[in-house]
């Protein structure tokens, strides 16, 4: 099930990136700060949270999988 959660993350950041734009710097550069550089310094889910202001919704997966609009 570790694969699908990551397949949910995955899913759910892009998402953002999606929505701001794929280049947009702000959003790259959260993601970096947040997430890339913290490594396991603190909860993974904290620092998610951090990135995307909340947590990670499956429905991105299900809407990148075809299953929902």
């Amino acid at each position: 099930y570790s694969y699908k959660w990551a397949e949910v993350l995955e899913a759910d950041a892009f998402s953002l990136f999606q929505e701001k734009g794929i280049f947009n710097r702000e959003v790259s550069d959260s993601f970096r700060r947040n997430v890339l550089s913290r490594g396991s310094s603190e909860d993974e889910a904290v620092l998610y949270r951090r990135f995307r202001g909340h947590d990670p919704e499956p429905e991105a997966l299900l809407t990148k999988l075809g299953i929902t609009k």
